[in-house]
């Protein structure tokens, strides 16, 4: 999946479009809910060696909030590392480079979004 198409299974899946919230940066950009501005997703371009790759170029990633039981499996599978720049026990990155498959992009940005959508208060009964 490339970033682009990433932006439009975003738009088309969840009606989010990217938001741009850095100055002067016009190329990172975050997936965030409508209602609580909550992150479920980054976008960013960073050069592999960051993330321990031994390559001369940039890739794109995304960075999606998991489930933290998912991590361990996920960091063992081809275009999976530790979360670039979040949390590492609740964000992973995604290479955004063909290596990772598209279903399961889909399926973690489908779980991200889910962790992070606003919690409905119970009335408390009196």
């Amino acid at each position: 999946m490339t970033k682009q198409e990433l932006i439009d299974y975003i738009f088309d899946e969840y009606s989010v479009e990217p938001d741009f919230p850095f100055r002067m940066d016009d190329v990172t950009c975050v997936f965030r809910h409508i209602d609580n501005r909550k992150w479920f997703g980054i976008a960013m371009v960073i050069p592999y060696r960051t993330i321990g790759i031994n390559k001369d170029a940039n890739v794109d990633i995304l960075n999606v909030k998991c489930d933290p039981i998912m991590m361990g499996s996920l960091r063992g599978k081809p275009g999976f590392r530790p979360a670039y720049h979040m949390n590492k026990d609740k964000w992973i990155t995604i290479l955004l480079d063909g290596s990772a498959e598209q279903e399961e992009i889909k399926a973690l940005l489908a779980m991200s979004y889910g962790m992070t959508v606003s919690k409905i208060r119970k009335a408390r009964s009196s």
